[in-house]
């Protein structure tokens, strides 16, 4: 039942797989939603994720769509620039961008949902080079890098050469990071250059064994983001893997590819559930629930979510139904049924008869209070 290994700390050290061409392709950073990141219990929901605790990012709201727009902004009222000048990107001084070299000029400026290549140094405020990569490709607007390279690198000629000084927000945050070695809090500064920005091929044109791969390149890299409890980036990327595997292909594919592909359909919607109970974004987490079942009715960590959002939104008969199936289809994992002898109020309204409380998990860590009549 495997879903997927994730790696302790970021994994913006290493090359991130450019995105195919997606027709109606909508990146969190230009969706309009505006998430909140909200705090959580530790808990084992995610697919082969480690156990969580929520911080850093995900205690704070996160305006993704209102800083793309002032990227978008900039982009549109800034002409060539030239150097020694310092562009505050957003205007809250967080993330300021000075031209060292210019390049093309603004015609070359890519566009989200390229494929760009960059030469990346980062340094700490303090002259520490933590990293250094001389060719670093990934997809703009994908959520593949950090927000604050995402964000500038919009606003770069090809050839221009910048740098960059990027609030910890932009960064890594209050977590910080292992790999590369930056300490918590930590303001970076960036020296990019742009080497070149070219259209994502055709997704209907990959070889299903190239889409399989990039998919799961891309749902990795949200349950980086899930570990940092940066739920919406997680939800953001889960989403760009789930563009990938559904998109039609015009060119042979095996029964093997088929069924390749369905299963990281399913795990990215597993992990897209999680993310989004994370964010109490209950309907669309169970919608996402509903579509595994669709496919794996007897999906387990599917059920175990279902059950868990059933209860959240009050529908407490229905979820002790979905999670007693979890039960019978997986007794190991220890889910239990406990009805105490005691009169409650359900929903701090009395029943008129005893009323009975049920108790649910499916891991010691996760205990699920249902508050109910007549079970």
């Amino acid at each position: 039942m495997a879903d997927g290994e994730v790696v302790n700390g970021s994994a913006d050290n290493q090359e991130v797989a450019p995105s195919g061409k997606k027709s109606g392709h909508a990146s969190l950073l230009d969706s309009g939603e505006d998430f909140e990141m909200l705090d959580d219990v530790e808990e084992d929901v995610d697919d082969d994720l480690p156990p969580l605790e929520d911080a850093g990012g995900g205690k704070k709201k996160n305006n993704l769509a209102k800083d793309a727009t002032k990227a978008d902004a900039v982009a549109d009222q800034t002409p060539s620039a030239e150097p020694e000048e310092w562009l505050d990107v957003l205007g809250n001084g967080q993330l300021r961008k000075k031209v060292l070299e210019p390049g093309a000029g603004p015609d070359s400026r890519p566009q989200r949902g390229q494929n760009v290549t960059i030469h990346l140094k980062t340094s700490l405020t303090d002259g520490t080079v933590v990293e250094e990569l001389p060719n670093l490709s990934f997809t703009l607007g994908d959520g593949d890098v950090l927000q604050g390279l995402d964000l500038t690198v919009q606003l770069m000629e090809i050839g221009e050469k910048a740098l960059i000084e990027a609030g910890a927000k932009y960064t890594y945050g209050a977590l910080g990071s292992s790999t590369p070695a930056v300490p918590p809090d930590a303001d970076l500064i960036l020296e990019v250059q742009l080497l070149s920005a070219d259209d994502a091929p055709d997704l209907e044109l990959m070889p299903p064994l190239e889409r399989i791969s990039l998919a799961n390149r891309k749902r990795e890299r949200g349950n980086v983001h899930y570990q940092r409890a940066d739920y919406a980036f997680a939800v953001n990327s889960y989403g760009i893997a789930l563009q990938i595997t559904e998109a039609s292909s015009r060119v042979d594919i095996s029964q093997q590819e088929e069924e390749e592909l369905l299963d990281m359909k399913v795990k990215c919607l597993n992990n897209m559930a999680a993310a989004q109970l994370k964010l109490d974004h209950y309907e669309a987490a169970l919608r996402s629930c509903v579509s595994v079942l669709a496919h794996q009715p007897d999906n387990v960590k599917a059920l175990f979510r279902k059950g868990k959002v059933l209860a959240l939104q009050g529908e407490y008969a229905e979820a002790i139904k979905t999670l007693k199936r979890a039960l019978k289809l997986e007794p190991s994992n220890k889910m239990e049924l406990q009805t105490p002898k005691y009169s409650l109020s359900a929903d701090r309204t009395e029943c008129s008869k005893t009323p009975r409380i049920a108790f649910l998990s499916m891991s010691i860590n996760n205990w699920i209070p249902l508050h109910t009549c007549h079970i």
